[in-house]
């Protein structure tokens, strides 16, 4: 009787023991499972989110060809009297510039440069001369450096005044002389975009040389300028 019990004992027991051993190994199987899916959720979810990082960080590129005329508007009047090499000026791009059919930089687009030569009359064999060019464009809160040609006047003395663009932009000097009532010569540097429209403008006002706050002024790019969009 007693080895009877013994043994229903030992057989409940050795069938509890396989029991539990079965239940943790499902357990330990729904586990591993979960956490290798989540795993790979995770991995895909991080390459999607690195794809499309990769794809917001590609800018589109516009390229300015060299030689590209750029008009622009004087903010304020530089005057060779008192301007010296290294003095900044502040603009604004008087109209579109296009690259192939899109606008690469807006009208309106903020500009700055640098006045490259400025001598007062009689300075320099008699003569007053004043040469300013653009350095730097503001695209879209964004800046960018440019190299251009400069634009240049010179009052050659009393009665000789002109004003010209030099450094490869497309311009024309008029000069107008025998005002009524004054006797005086007057010079305009006209410029002559490839269009045909006015480019620049220039004038040489007593006996020193001075671009009028509001004249219109043409730079031509030395460089190509790439803008990122």
């Amino acid at each position: 009787m007693n080895k009877k019990w013994a043994s229903l004992v030992l057989i409940a027991g050795l069938a509890l023991t396989a029991g539990c051993n079965k239940s943790d190994t499902a357990t330990n199987s729904t586990t591993d499972s979960g956490q290798a899916g989540g795993d790979q959720s995770a991995s895909s979810s991080g390459g999607k989110s690195s794809g499309t990082a990769r794809h917001q960080e590609e800018p589109r590129r516009i390229v300015v060809a060299e030689g590209t005329e750029i008009p622009a508007i004087l903010t304020s009047t530089i005057s060779s009297k008192v301007a010296k090499p290294g003095d900044e000026f502040e603009a604004s791009v008087a109209s579109d510039v296009m690259a192939g059919n899109e606008v690469a930089i807006p009208k309106g687009t903020r500009a700055s440069g640098t006045v490259v030569d400025a001598k007062k009359q009689g300075t320099f064999k008699g003569e007053a001369t004043l040469g300013i060019t653009l350095t730097r464009l503001e695209i879209h809160g964004k800046g960018y450096a440019v190299d251009t040609s400069t634009f240049a006047g010179r009052e050659k003395g009393k009665g000789k005044r002109t004003a010209v663009v030099t450094g490869g932009g497309a311009a024309v000097g008029a000069l107008i002389g025998g005002l009524a009532g004054g006797g005086k010569g007057a010079a305009i540097g006209a410029g002559v975009g490839a269009g045909g429209g006015l480019a620049a403008s220039g004038a040489t006002g007593g006996k020193n040389v001075v671009f009028p706050a509001e004249s219109n002024v043409t730079f031509t790019l030395k460089n190509s300028l790439t803008i990122e969009r």
